[in-house]
């Protein structure tokens, strides 16, 4: 056991619009379809050897099928005898996943393991609590299930219930950030994500799936401007600045990573993109999510051994403009133009459970491409958490 742990690959589907071009596509086969590519471009890899299947799912309220993991690893094609896994820590579904994997890896319970996430906000359904009796004679609510609270616990405080939008609105008043600020990061991200697309950077690590005629992501607005922007109207607050221009779109996608320590990694018979260093989760109060990374990554580069200056490249989840520009308010020895180099989710979009695998594998893309250097990938996640980790190529 030598506590080492590789990233070997990294794939993950186009991204799609909220009832666009992957919305026709099962939650469970866009996971299927990661895992069996990642495998598929390995072969080398005797998919038998594949000691676990970790995935992450925020919601799993539908054809998810509770433990979408182990329905990918069977719909894949892979033996029976792989097991799979489902893991829910809401946005940072999909990098809990990568974490607990590693962790496994590097304690010598597993050499070779698949993790990621997956989400289709276009099909996460609607539902329906059970009454209280057999036979209510009023009406009954169905709850959206796509995003944010739903049927929350009555004994929370409402502070902390708030919706998503709203705690971006906090975080604008707490760091005083314009509505100009906003809108100018969202348009960076959409400049810069065209930007990649054209010049082929994602072409490595993006699979279209088959049966559907997505070759991009398809949220990215390549010719947006500020001004387009700035007309748009708040959405949360009737005198806010959180906009739909400057948060991330609902999504559909799915994203896998495959990890291996050493031995594993020569039984794979490729060279790592790069080495898992470092990880950290913390908390925060519920309406405070958006700042959550903030002491995750402090933690994760002091457990790293290494500053803020040793840092190639940071892929930073874009959950609202707001959200980002406030922990790198709370990061100034971070040069921001490291940040989200390729454009981030305001662009490419957020598909929950796959966001902060997808992250991962696009910083560990980067940094074998730049041949080598450090790297964070770091992600907040609703009802007050953030989790971080450090690579090295």
């Amino acid at each position: 056991m030598s506590g080492e742990v590789y990233i070997m690959d990294a794939v993950r589907t186009p991204i799609g619009r909220y009832g666009g071009g992957l919305a026709g596509v099962r939650p469970d086969d866009l996971a299927a379809h990661v895992v069996g590519e990642i495998v598929r471009r390995s072969p080398g890899l005797d998919p038998a050897r594949i000691d676990d299947v970790l995935l992450g799912d925020a919601n799993g309220a539908g054809e998810d099928n509770r433990d979408v993991a182990r329905m990918a690893v069977l719909l894949a094609g892979l033996p029976p005898s792989v097991p799979g896994a489902t893991v829910n820590r809401l946005c940072g579904s999909g990098l809990e996943a990568v974490i607990g994997a590693a962790r496994a890896i590097a304690l010598g319970d597993a050499s070779i393991c698949i993790a990621g996430g997956v989400e289709s906000m276009s099909r996460a359904p609607w539902v329906l609590a059970k009454p209280e009796q057999p036979f209510p004679r009023g009406h009954e609510v169905m709850h959206s299930t796509t995003l944010g609270w739903r049927m929350s616990n009555p004994r929370m405080p409402q502070d902390w219930t708030v919706p998503l939008g709203e705690g971006a609105e906090i975080l604008v008043d707490r760091y005083r950030i314009s509505r100009e600020a906003q809108d100018t990061f969202a348009l960076r991200s959409h400049q810069l994500a065209a930007r990649a697309w054209e010049a082929g950077r994602y072409t490595d690590e993006v699979s279209p799936v088959p049966g559907t005629d997505v070759e991009r992501d398809e949220s990215i607005r390549p010719t947006t401007t500020l001004e387009a922007l700035t007309r748009l109207k708040p959405v949360f607050r009737p005198d806010g600045t959180v906009t739909a221009g400057n948060s991330s779109p609902l999504n559909d996608g799915a994203s896998a990573l495959l990890i291996a320590d050493p031995a594993g990694a020569d039984k794979i018979g490729k060279t790592p993109l790069a080495r898992i260093v470092s990880r950290a989760v913390t908390a925060i109060e519920p309406q405070l999510f958006g700042i959550g990374p903030v002491a995750a990554a402090r933690e994760a580069l002091r457990r790293a051994g290494i500053g803020w200056d040793a840092l190639s490249v940071v892929e930073l989840n874009e959950a609202f403009a707001s959200q980002s520009l406030a922990c790198l308010a709370e990061w100034p020895e971070l040069d921001p133009e490291i940040v989200n180099p390729q454009g981030g989710a305001i662009a490419l979009g957020h598909p929950l459970g796959s966001s902060g695998s997808r992250i991962l594998g696009s910083l560990a893309w980067q940094l074998h491409r730049r041949g080598g250097g450090w790297g964070l990938a770091a992600i907040c996640v609703g009802v007050g958490q953030g989790l971080a980790v450090v690579l090295e190529a």
